[in-house]
């Protein structure tokens, strides 16, 4: 396997993976600053132009962060990140599922028509006058994960799971692209603390710069 990566809260995600995972595999760091994700040698493996991708075992390329934490957890099967059960399974996928629409795609597509709009108005489609309401949108995902965490350790309870470190992953990235987390979900902000105390936080941050 090899994974090629780049700054960005969904690199970090499988990252981060990778970390609790214990796993090493090859990396490859593309520059999507310059626009190097968008140049022929890496289209040609990623149409899209996207990242992270993950060259798979048999040769194939496989993108979008979550898929390929899937990947990665039927070939590093211990600890288990997503279940080890169909029940864990099928929870870790909803708790996700609900991320990528409640928190995820409202923030990222915000940052692209607010902070982002420089780097990205010549990639794709921006939407500068939906980015106040999709940052609102992305806090009312919040305030509903804050209410989750209200009994619980980790968003499925007592398994740190891919969903806490999807959240994770793109609150970090809020608060640097003026998207805090609001002072007033103290269960979240309770929970972003006990995540940053795992060495996996911390190692994901450096790997996401592109550190060895």
């Amino acid at each position: 396997m090899k994974l090629y990566q780049s700054i960005g809260p969904n690199p970090r995600v499988v990252l981060m993976f990778l970390e609790e995972k214990g796993a090493a595999i090859d990396r490859a760091f593309v520059d999507i600053m310059t626009g190097e994700n968008r140049q022929p040698a890496f289209t040609a493996l990623n149409p899209f132009g996207q990242l992270p991708l993950l060259e798979m075992d048999d040769g194939g390329h496989l993108s979008e962060s979550t898929a390929i934490c899937a990947y990665i957890e039927e070939k590093f099967p211990t600890p288990p990140l997503i279940g080890a059960t169909a029940e864990e399974r099928a929870v870790t996928n909803m708790l996700v599922r609900r991320l990528d629409y409640d928190v995820v795609a409202p923030m990222t597509t915000a940052f692209r028509g607010s902070e982002g709009l420089p780097m990205f108005q010549n990639r794709l489609r921006c939407l500068p006058e939906a980015a106040d309401g999709l940052k609102a949108c992305a806090r009312d995902g919040l305030a509903a994960f804050d209410a989750l965490l209200a009994d619980k350790t980790w968003l499925a309870g007592d398994r740190f799971t891919l969903a806490d470190i999807l959240l994770y992953c793109l609150t970090e990235f809020g608060k640097m692209v003026g998207q805090p987390t609001p002072d007033d979900l103290a269960n979240l902000k309770a929970w972003s603390e006990r995540v940053a105390a795992r060495p996996s936080a911390t190692a994901s941050l450096d790997a996401n710069k592109g550190v060895a």
